[in-house]
């Protein structure tokens, strides 16, 4: 899934100031109190009850998270909803084949019936959330332990997520922010009958590929379309043909008006993770020790998948998704590397944490907070190794089904072994469906070959802070030897192989197959801690809860909101260019157009070519009613809001509430700014939704899904 991240300059930390306009990803029931006004005068006409209320519709009801991972819009009242292309990829890939590429070719159902259930979807709405923070920081005390203290926060959790989960109707979460400071709960309803409407072609929903990703200008109808159902009654109900599509309470109005610079934009989805209040030994671990590893190991991966998948169309489709979700880290993993170390994060960090060590060994401050800095500094400086070691590990068990799988299976299989008839004959029917679902997306001769190449490449850069006692036995011979031999003998070579084992299962021979032995100890090492570490772990997480309690107490740091992690946030800005660039044919650098796009466009290409229905539709200047004031098609436009990955597929919005957009990207720019934000850096790039319209009614001929839409013209 796409990770939108944003960047900052090093000044912002030197001086601590008040927060930017288009800083920040605010909680919703805080926008009267913290942001309405501000909002108003950059050109907001809502009132705050109009974008968060609890007793009556508004804003919050007509977006999703969409399963688990980004961000979607409700856009019609019959239950359509809205979100990027890349966030759709799996489903898609999933209801594909080679004969009905949906992912190549694009896809628009003529009518409900033709709509496509995929295995595992579902949009979860946002219904409520409240301060918990003196409810859950009652119960504990600073003489508790960490592990005291988690387990005493969990227990009041479990109470708080009971007491609101309307008798198993509702999800409730309980999350801590501001490192544990404070903590709220959230109140959600899933809706798990999710169904394809529809995907432009790959050429149009990722139209430059790898390197045009994080890259402007661009040129991307990064969108699809699905439709959530619902029982007769509207509420949340298993796939069935007898289900019918929900009517949201609110749903997003459209607007042609299009944009232009200075114009508001306003964001709400579910970013995923910041970390603003990293300290400097983190960032310095990040870009010296754990990315560089994290890089390395996905490249190695996306090499052997790439070389199989342009070989077999098949294979493509299997591993769509796994190669997209891994070269997308890859390349934004390299890009923090540079923007990090080209504008000396660390250093600005590390100024910070000097005053603030200042003001924590001042006579009132030394008790609490005198050892905080020392602390965390000592933790990184023990746990480097240990972070480039890990990255390498967990891409190997990332991209190599065979690093994980074996032993995920193998442990359910081996309590299957040691049943008695009855017993296995009730777990027969959920194993099986494991091992079909852990077979789905799988190859194996590619699989044999990344996990050969993931073995060398850990074996070689892991062993500095060391490696398992198998590994260790394998690299003294040579690794695709191994890795034939390994899966000649093994049951996990093949789903046929394994449901075979059902059959006739025995005691102890999962133990001894050397995939399991293999898997096993992998996943051993990755989630193993000695007393030291976890010693080191728990001085580090007090340390670090300290010194964001620190830097808020003292004014060293006067960032309000916090950070990021898959709750719903709203970010406010405006449209805002970039400086003038020679590559983009646009007036004015905050948009694309489609000649441009057509400008790129490479016969044959895998990340440039493009129907030839656009070309001869842009040169007959085929456009409708989505053509721009200035007669071109716009594509893509720059935002400044505040954003990172999980806000894909999030709704831009004008100062009336009306979809102007979608957010789908960063620039390379701004890669650091899950860490420290630059408004002068940062952009967000959108989607334009004329472009998406007109994909769907002029390109596709889908012009039933328009007519279901609010149109603003």
């Amino acid at each position: 899934m796409k990770k939108i991240i944003l960047f900052i300059t090093v000044s912002l930390m030197l001086v601590p100031a008040s927060v930017k306009a288009n800083e920040g990803m605010w909680f919703l029931m805080f926008i009267e109190r913290l942001n309405h006004r501000d909002m108003q005068k950059m050109g907001l006409q809502l009132t705050a009850e109009e974008i968060y209320s609890i007793n009556n519709h508004s804003l919050k009801d007509a977006i999703v998270q969409f399963n688990g991972g980004c961000t979607a819009e409700m856009v019609s009242k019959e239950g359509l909803v809205l979100t990027n292309h890349h966030c759709g990829y799996d489903a898609i890939a999933e209801l594909s084949s080679e004969e009905r590429n949906y992912l190549k070719n694009g896809f628009w159902a003529a009518n409900r019936k033709e709509e496509m259930k995929p295995k595992s979807l579902y949009v979860r709405f946002f219904v409520r959330m409240d301060d918990v923070s003196k409810r859950i920081l009652g119960v504990v005390n600073d003489n508790m332990s960490e592990a005291d203290r988690e387990k005493a926060i969990n227990q009041e959790i479990a109470k708080i997520q009971k007491e609101n989960d309307g008798g198993g109707k509702y999800t409730v979460s309980v999350r801590p922010f501001f490192q544990g400071n404070e903590y709220y709960y959230f109140v959600y309803q899933d809706y798990k009958d999710v169904r394809l409407v529809g995907t432009p072609p790959e050429s149009v929903g990722k139209f430059g590929g790898d390197t045009d990703n994080w890259e402007w200008p661009r040129h991307t109808g990064d969108f699809s379309m699905f439709r959530v159902y619902a029982d007769k009654d509207g509420n949340p109900a298993e796939y069935s043909p007898e289900n019918v599509p929900l009517q949201p309470k609110h749903h997003l109005p459209v607007s042609l008006k299009g944009v232009q610079e200075n114009d508001f934009a306003m964001i709400l989805g579910y970013p995923g993770r910041t970390n603003r209040w990293m300290p400097a030994g983190g960032i310095d671990q990040n870009v010296k020790f754990a990315y560089p590893a994290w890089v390395e190991g996905a490249k190695t991966g996306m090499d052997v998948m790439k070389k199989y998948m342009s070989e077999d169309e098949k294979v493509n489709l299997l591993y769509a998704s796994k190669y997209a979700s891994t070269a997308n880290y890859w390349k934004n993993r390299q890009g923090m590397i540079d923007a990090l170390s080209k504008f000396g994060t660390a250093k600005t960090k590390a100024g910070q944490e000097a005053k603030f060590d200042k003001w924590a060994n001042q006579k009132e401050n030394k008790a609490k907070y005198g050892n905080v800095v020392s602390t965390i500094n000592n933790f990184y400086s023990k746990t480097n190794e240990k972070s480039s070691h890990d990255s390498y590990l967990q891409q190997l068990v990332r991209t190599a089904t065979y690093g994980v799988l074996p032993m995920s299976l193998g442990n359910g299989l081996i309590a299957y072994t040691k049943e008695n008839a009855t017993k296995r004959a009730e777990m027969l029917p959920r194993l099986t469906e494991g091992i079909e679902d852990s077979y789905a997306e799988f190859y194996a001769p590619l699989e044999k070959d990344v996990l050969a190449a993931q073995l060398n490449l850990y074996a070689t850069k892991g062993a500095p802070y060391g490696l398992p006692a198998t590994v260790k036995e394998i690299a003294k011979g040579d690794f695709k030897k191994y890795v034939a031999d390994a899966t000649e003998k093994s049951i996990f070579s093949s789903k046929n192989r394994v449901l075979e084992f059902l059959k006739n299962p025995k005691e102890g021979v999962i133990e001894a197959d050397p995939l399991y032995v293999l898997s096993s100890d992998l996943m051993k090492q990755l989630r193993n801690k000695t007393d030291d570490q976890k010693q080191l772990e728990d001085g580090f997480a007090k340390s670090f809860r300290l010194l964001v309690e620190g830097l808020r107490e003292s004014k060293l740091n006067t960032i309000q909101y916090p950070d990021a992690n898959s709750t719903l946030r709203l970010s406010y800005g405006k449209v805002n260019a970039l400086p003038a660039d020679k590559r983009n044919d646009a007036k004015i650098n905050n948009y694309t157009t489609m000649d441009g796009m057509v400008k790129k466009y490479k016969k044959g290409d895998d990340e440039f070519d493009m129907p030839t229905k656009i070309i001869e539709m842009n040169k007959a200047r085929d456009y409708g009613q989505y053509v721009d004031k200035d007669g071109s098609m716009h594509v893509n436009f720059l935002t400044d809001n505040d954003i990172t990955g999980g806000n894909s597929g999030s709704p831009v919005l004008n100062g009336k509430g009306e979809l102007i957009g979608l957010a789908f990207d960063g620039n390379i720019e701004a890669m650091a700014g899950d860490v420290i934000f630059d408004p002068k850096l940062q952009r967000t790039i959108n989607v334009d939704i004329r472009y998406v319209l007109w994909v769907i009614d002029k390109y596709s001929g889908a012009k039933h899904i328009i007519d279901e839409m609010t149109i603003v013209k």
